[in-house]
């Protein structure tokens, strides 16, 4: 772990640097490679008569940006729903978050005319919120107490009830939902950078939120007796927290589908690099989670050429030993505390 200011500093300098690298390896490599003069002919001297630059500025380049945004969102949203939770098997993903998200788009395609990830928005932040609020409902117990064990298994049902609906409305009419099949798999290609721009107002809000409110959740840390005694108002600081993971796993999901695990594994790699402190723990989990989610679409693009393969299976692939490695170790951890 990076212990002193100074080696944190070194250590997101470090992980931008890597970020970077990951950035340009996605818009460089593919079925059609690209050398380093032609990127840079590419950005800086744009000629729309050249294929290998049109491929890079329509297809490539806005597919590195969304993966950057996307990782790096779903990575603070899972930071801060393990803070909230005291769980670290929380993520977006686990406890029904993206599912609730995915179940109102769904919902939307049947019922109204959208056609494209644009319009995805508004019923994916829907169904994140909706998805929320049943999780904290079924994991609350007799007295109002909330323990990680109930929050993992309400997220589970909650993500099961909102997964068995939505495959079942996609059996009922599968030929209106071949739009959106390879969206619910975890994408990021095919998107335009005009589907992004909507979003940075959202983005933009969660991420002022994540910057006031770091040294709260570093006190969530403490125990909820703890704040109260310090003269924090926990309801508030959670209601905001939590609005911060609606607004980024909400509009990753609108724009990139069902990707998980991405907010399991980052916090836990964060944490052990940085430390508790979220002052310097959401920064570098929003540098490793894009670096991640860049690799993993680079990875995915030659895992059964030329079939490109959607991201979100190359997420899974990554995190299910990651999620059982960790289940196992907690599991291990209160054995030894009954003992």
């Amino acid at each position: 772990m990076l212990t002193t200011r100074r080696a944190k500093s070194v250590g997101l300098i470090l992980g931008l640097g890597l970020t970077l690298l990951a950035f340009v390896t996605s818009i460089a490599l593919g079925t059609t490679p690209m050398s380093p003069a032609t990127l840079s002919s590419a950005l800086l001297h744009y000629d729309p008569s050249q294929v290998t630059h049109i491929i890079l500025l329509t297809e490539r380049l806005p597919r590195a940006v969304v993966a950057a945004l996307v990782g790096a969102s779903l990575a603070i949203a899972g930071a801060l729903m393990q803070t909230m939770t005291r769980n670290p098997l929380a993520s977006p993903g686990i406890l029904g978050i993206n599912a609730g998200a995915m179940f109102f788009v769904v919902v939307a395609v049947s019922l109204l005319p959208l056609t494209s990830p644009a319009e995805y928005v508004w019923p994916a932040l829907l169904g994140a919120f909706v998805a929320a609020v049943l999780v904290i409902l079924l994991s609350r117990g007799r007295h109002g107490e909330v323990s990680p064990l109930r929050v993992v298994l309400a997220g589970v049902a909650v993500t099961a009830l909102f997964v068995s609906f939505s495959q079942g409305l996609l059996i009922v009419d599968q030929e209106g939902f071949e739009s959106v099949l390879f969206w619910l798999a975890g994408s990021v290609a095919g998107r335009d950078l005009a589907l992004v721009t909507p979003l940075l107002p959202l983005f933009l809000v969660a991420i002022v939120l994540c910057a006031v409110l770091a040294r709260h959740a570093n006190a969530l840390l403490l125990g909820e007796d703890m704040v109260k005694g310090l003269g924090i108002n926990v309801t508030t600081i959670k209601a905001l927290l939590g609005l911060a993971v609606i607004l980024l796993a909400g509009s990753s999901v609108a724009i990139a589908g069902m990707i998980g695990f991405v907010g399991l594994i980052v916090p836990h790699m964060a944490r052990g690099l940085f430390g508790l402190d979220h002052r310097w723990m959401l920064p570098g989990c929003a540098l490793l989670g894009a670096c991640l989610l860049l690799t993993a679409d680079v990875a995915a693009r030659f895992l059964m050429p030329p079939q490109d393969v959607p991201v979100g299976v190359m997420t899974a692939l990554i995190g299910t030993p990651f999620f059982i490695y960790i289940a196992r170790r907690e599991a291990g951890h209160h054995s030894k505390g009954r003992a």
